[in-house]
This record gives C-alpha cells, structure tokens and sequence, in this order.
C-alpha cells in the first residue's frame, strides 16, 4: 500500500511539473524562425577572431579542470569526512555547520591555482590589468564570508527539518530553498556596489521609452563602477517588483560602444524584466529543487540523513554534483530566455545593424568567442554565441524589412 501511495505520489509531482515547464517554456521568438547561415570569418575581424578563440580556449578547458578537481576533493570529503564529526563537541547542528564550512575551506583552497590562473591569462590579453594577484586573493578570501554564511544557513534549516521529518526533511526543505531563492532576488539590487545613478540622460529617457514600449513601468538604470578590475563589458537585470533595476557596467559607457548598441542593452535588460525573467528563474529553481533536495536526502540516507553532523560530507559532495549534472540543463534555460531578450530588443528599437554593431564589439572588447565549441557551450554558455546573436538580428532584419545586403 505504501508503495503504491509513493508511486501515485511521483506521478502527481511528475504531472506538476511537466505543466510548470510547459507554463515556464513559451517565448516570444517565434517558433518557425530559421536563423540564416552567416561566415564568422566574413562577420569579424580574423585577428580579433583568432584572439577571442584563443583567450576562451584556455579559460574553458582551465573551468573543466577546476569541475574535476572540486568532484575529487568533494568526493574525498564525503568518504573520509564523517570521521572529523567525532571529534567536535559543538553539538549536532554547530558540528554539521563546522564540517560545512571545512569543506568548503578545502575547496577554496584547491580553487586558487584555477583563479590565480584565469587572472593571468586575463591579465595577459589586458582584460584585467589593473587587478594585482594579491588583490585577486584578497578579494577571494572575502567572498567566502558569504558562501560561509549561506552553507552554515543552509544547514541550519536542513539539520533543524531533518530532526523532525527526518529523511523526508526534503519536503519542507525544498520549498524554504525557495523562499530564500525569492528573498536574494528581491533584495540583490541593493547588494551591487559602487553603483550611482544613470547620468546620460537621453539613454534614461530612452530607458523610459522602451519600458514603455515593453509594456511595463519605467526601470531605474544604475551604472556599476568597475572599470578599476576590467575592461570587459556587462550589464543585467535585478530585483523583482519593486526592487527592480538595470545594472550597466561603466565600461560599456567609455566611448568604445555607441549609443545605438547602449541603447540595445537597455532595451535587452528591459525585456528581461517585462517578460518576468526572473520571476521564471524562480519557477524553473523551484522545478529543480524538489528532485535536487529528495535526491540529496537519498545519498545522505546510510549516514543517518541530515539528522547526524557525519552526513554533511556526503550532503556537500551530493549539492555541487547535482548542480553540475543541472548546468547544461540551466544552460539552455538561461539561453532561451536570452533570445527571447534579443528579440524583444530587436522589436524595441527596430535597429538590427545597432545589435549587429554591439556583439562584434563584444568579441572584440571581451574576447568572447563568437562561436565556441559545443561541448564548451553546453557546460559553460548561459548566453547565446555572438555568432548566433547577430544571426538572430539578421533574421529579424529579414523578416520584417526584407534581406539585407552585405
């Protein structure tokens, strides 16, 4: 009876779930889009070309090495680190918190010739010249404070449902993940630093204009200062509701990108936030959690569930394999919802050849490769390639204003 009851049960959160993401699917791109052929070579500089595969080639092949080394050390941990759990006298949840950040101590540490290493071939092609490696560590060091406090967090609310539902702390686990998924969304905006106001005000009201367009009410536009650590250009959406806002790198604002690719941008990030990107995000994280949260009560199951401090080695080596096997599937997610940004974009501002302009500019400033493997960009890539971006751009030129012409 119990199985039949846990089987039905499946069926129903298998039936949730295959109509969320039907829900969650559908973007404004249309369906029957074919993208046209186009020659990278005849499309970018082949100097620029050459250097931007080059500078990601390293960078792809240094993150695959960092992903084996964090499952060997991980992996490592979860074999031989319930041992330390016997010598701790902070009680069950304080020695859960302590092996927690161990491990995670363990892999910072194993992480830093990854870093060390990206940052010198950043520094090479003068990327981030201005960032000195004793910086680099001590800005890495710092940031660990906040991985310290989510993992000591997370335990905390796994380890206190655990004593009380003990292996079915997933059920209420996975809903208090995202609620907190909710909670750092909301609140993010007011996280970025060295952010000031927008001070161009023909692209604010041009901001304005598009958001307009979009359907939804204005946006405040912020510009993140970090032209003192690179020269790479960025912009994105944040926040939810009332809290949202648009973020762009003060390095899309130094003269090498015109207004008609800034315009782009805005017109981009906006559509992120009036097609409900990140709401989305939250349904999509909230798909993956219940079978992410089961699964890791499953490993951690011989090991006396999250219920016993010895388990968290297990629950730590579970939580970053389940998030690799996940980020192809993010991946595409994530790149779907950036086309349909690109689309939107493109029906704002009506300016194929400004969206042309900016992503040859991107593979110029930011040595992204315009096409990269597809092992690479199944792994690493939230984003459509350059290439594909500009083939978008053409198919909308193509499709509303006839072929153009090269």
């Amino acid at each position: 009876m119990r199985r039949l009851e846990h089987a039905l049960a499946a069926l129903v959160l298998i039936a949730a779930a295959t109509l969320a993401g039907w829900t969650l699917w559908p973007t404004k791109v249309p369906d029957d889009l074919r993208l046209p052929r186009l020659d990278e070579r005849a499309v970018f500089d082949p100097a620029q070309l050459r250097d931007a595969q080059h500078f990601e080639r390293f960078l792809h092949w240094n993150s695959l090495a960092s992903m084996v080394v964090v499952l060997i050390v991980l992996g490592l941990y979860a074999w031989r680190g319930h041992r330390l759990a016997r010598e701790s006298a902070a009680g069950r949840v304080g020695t859960g918190m302590l092996l927690g950040m161990l491990g995670l101590g363990i892999l910072w540490i194993t992480q830093i010739p990854f870093g060390l290493a990206e940052l010198w071939w950043a520094r090479r092609y003068g990327v981030a010249d201005d960032v000195g490696y004793l910086e680099w560590l001590l800005t890495y060091w710092l940031s660990l404070g906040g991985e310290f406090g989510f993992i000591c967090l997370a335990l905390v609310i796994v380890m206190g449902f655990a004593q009380i539902l003990r292996g079915r702390w997933w059920v209420a686990g996975a809903p208090a993940f995202v609620a907190l998924y909710v909670l750092f969304s909301y609140t993010f905006p007011w996280l970025v630093p060295d952010d000031r106001p927008m001070r161009d005000q023909a692209l604010v009201s041009a901001a304005r204009e598009f958001a307009r367009e979009q359907g939804t009410e204005p946006i405040p536009v912020r510009v993140e200062e970090v032209s003192a650590y690179t020269d790479s250009p960025n912009a994105f959406a944040a926040g939810m509701d009332s809290s949202r806002k648009i973020f762009v790198w003060d390095t899309l604002l130094d003269g090498r990108f015109g207004d008609d690719e800034v315009r782009m941008v805005l017109a981009h990030e906006i559509a992120h936030h009036s097609r409900e990107h990140i709401w989305k995000g939250v349904g999509w994280y909230a798909l993956f959690a219940v079978p992410g949260t089961f699964l890791i009560a499953l490993a951690t199951r011989r090991r006396g569930s999250l219920r016993e401090a010895r388990a968290v080695p297990v629950a730590l080596f579970a939580f970053v394999a389940l998030s690799m096997a996940a980020q192809p599937i993010f991946n595409v997610i994530g790149r779907r919802m950036e086309s349909e940004a690109d689309w939107v974009a493109l029906e704002t501002t009506e300016d194929p050849d400004g969206a042309r302009h900016l992503f040859v500019h991107f593979t110029e400033f930011a040595l992204a490769d315009p096409s990269p493997p597809a092992w690479a960009s199944a792994l690493f890539d939230t984003h459509p390639s350059m290439l594909d971006r500009i083939r978008m751009a053409e198919a909308w030129r193509a499709r509303t204003k006839g072929p153009s012409h090269p």
